[in-house]
């Protein structure tokens, strides 16, 4: 896919900005350019973006109910009541339930685990979850990841004798649950200054609060940051501010000394020796987490995060590791199936959105079906599936569009929804689809953006292959970890040509294997660009094209650098400004 280029060319006062700041900062200026572009205009911002401070981590007694929750606990334990930490099936409720609990089971034996069954029980706090908490003798529930719209439910547990302290980041209704302490960023009555916590970050706050409060060294806490990075990752929170802290030193955590069962996960999907990422999260361990969610039940992966043998852990990831194979072939078949369907849509070019139901989809591979056509699309896209009367599903959405506010104005067709910005999930009745399907769409057809559904990439920089050099590169992996707010930068080189050697690689002849030089320096780079064998008549010709792309390691050459290319353009289709 060919997309918009945008590119805001520095000013001549850019330029000095960014000379002045990479003079003091001894850092290249183009990399100065782009810390100005993310806010960051002094030395010492610079610094502390570059070297994030776990002391910089907020008070969490900042966060609404927080001290009501601590006392809450406390109690329960000096009573010796039964607690549980219950969670949502997906990587950021698993992670977050392994965070609490393992945290918590260094101090206090009453104290279990749940999570619910996504075909048996669904989304949230389920009904069957509380009359198994009341059989077992449960006084206090630490809900972790959801929970904030879940007002009957709780209302009948409690009507059991069970206590409530939620830790959500979903956006609540007006009416919240009846729940002893509510700890959600997003609540309009919070004063937390931060409000892009994912559920682990507020389960590890309340950690946080709990031990401040107990006088437990802060340096229990750290080995539980891993989980933290895996849940920011895998969640696309914002990495900025305090979430950017949490994660360079889960992420720090994660390749020096992470948990028996992460460490166990990392081996089985080939990642052992390597530095980790942010992208290996998301691509490589964060699935194999939500495996057992999608496919059998999401308590597993929460065994294996709290694993303490490595032997029996690895025997677990294996089993993760093939329901992950499972889930890609199902994902696999029922992304086909909807690429067809919206073939035979002739007029969803035209249209704002897309939403597609089938009642054979399994619930569990949907919302990855629904971010795939998002990508694909460029358009906020819903998919459902049946669930007996009802109709239950996933939607994703395109960059500065809130799906979340799409759906809400559909509240009235709802059994029940909750998300955020750009990912959301929803039940409604089978039978109200096709009228849920107009109102949706006019609602997005109104409220997007012509330009949020054009595929396009913003270039941060233009530069030449002489640029390119390895101090660069180094200074460039200084302004990781990378995610939604601090995006990895996209670059532009103008004018360059095939070296004579690149050639269409995989196992479908998809990609490009180039080696490419510029008119202004003779050193030959190597680039991979995924997908674009399209291209490669053009590329052989030995005519000029410009390129957008990251700066990556070469995996297979040391302290080499490899271009991951993600547009390649013919020079006569130039990058439009903006």
């Amino acid at each position: 896919m060919h997309f918009k280029w945008k590119y805001d060319p520095p000013t001549q006062q850019d330029i000095q900005q960014a000379n002045e700041l990479g003079e003091k900062l001894n850092m290249n200026p183009i990399l100065a350019g782009l810390l100005i572009k993310r806010g960051i205009t002094t030395e010492s911002a610079a610094k502390r973006f570059f070297r994030p401070q776990l002391s910089d981590l907020i008070n969490p007694f900042l966060m609404k109910d927080m001290d009501v929750a601590v006392d809450r606990l406390n109690d329960a334990m000096g009573r010796k009541e039964r607690v549980m930490v219950y969670g949502d099936y997906d990587v950021d409720g698993c992670t977050a339930v392994a965070l609490v609990y393992k945290f918590l089971q260094q101090f206090y034996s009453n104290i279990d685990y749940y999570i619910p069954n996504r075909y048996d029980e669904g989304y949230g706090v389920s009904k069957k979850a509380m009359e198994f908490a009341h059989e077992t003798g449960v006084k206090l529930i630490i809900i972790l990841d959801c929970g904030i719209k879940a007002i009957e439910e709780i209302a009948y547990a409690k009507s059991l004798g069970i206590d409530f302290i939620i830790c959500d980041h979903h956006v609540p209704d007006s009416d919240m649950p009846p729940a002893a302490a509510i700890l959600n960023p997003k609540r309009p009555d919070d004063p937390y200054p931060f409000k892009h916590l994912c559920g682990c970050g507020v389960g590890f706050k309340f950690m946080q609060a709990f031990a401040k409060n107990n006088g437990i060294p802060f340096s229990r806490l750290i080995p539980l940051l891993d989980f933290c990075a895996v849940s920011i990752a895998a969640d696309i929170v914002p990495v900025v501010d305090e979430n950017r802290i949490l994660a360079f030193h889960g992420l720090k955590q994660l390749n020096q000394n992470p948990s028996v069962g992460l460490k166990a996960i990392i081996d089985t999907c080939g990642l052992s020796g390597r530095e980790i990422a942010m992208s290996d999260i998301i691509f490589k361990i964060g699935p194999r987490i939500n495996a057992s969610g999608r496919v059998e039940n999401g308590k597993e992966s929460v065994d294996l995060l709290v694993e303490k043998d490595l032997g029996v852990a690895l025997k677990e990831a294996k089993r993760i590791n093939e329901y992950n194979e499972q889930r890609k072939d199902i994902d696999k078949q029922m992304t086909e199936e909807a690429n067809q369907i919206v073939a035979r849509l002739k007029d969803h070019k035209y249209q704002s959105s897309i939403v597609l139901y089938d009642e054979h989809w399994k619930k569990g591979v949907i919302g990855i079906v629904a971010s795939r056509l998002t990508e694909l699309y460029f358009r906020p896209t819903v998919v459902l599936t049946r669930d007996g009367d009802f109709a239950t599903g996933s939607a994703r959405s395109v960059m500065g569009f809130d799906v979340y506010s799409a759906i809400k104005h559909c509240n009235d067709l709802m059994i029940n929804f909750g998300g955020h910005t750009y990912a959301a999930g929803l039940t409604l009745r089978w039978d109200d689809i096709p009228q849920f399907i107009k109102r949706f769409q006019r609602y997005v057809e109104e409220h997007i953006e012509p330009e949020q559904i054009e595929p396009c990439i913003e270039i941060d920089a233009v530069i030449n292959f002489k640029d390119i050099s390895k101090r660069l590169h180094n200074d460039l992996k200084r302004f990781s970890p990378f995610g939604p707010g601090n995006p990895k930068p996209l670059f532009c080189t103008k004018g360059v040509y095939d070296y004579g050697t690149s050639k269409v690689v995989g196992r479908a002849q998809e990609h490009i294997k180039l080696e490419l030089v510029d008119s202004l320096s003779p050193t030959v780079v190597n680039g991979i660009a995924f997908g674009q064998s399209a291209s490669a008549r053009y590329i052989k010709s030995k005519r000029a094209f410009d390129i957008a792309y990251t700066i990556e390691d070469n995996i297979f050459k040391h302290n080499r650098v490899q271009l991951q290319i993600e547009d390649i353009k013919p020079v006569e289709e130039e990058p439009q400004n903006s």
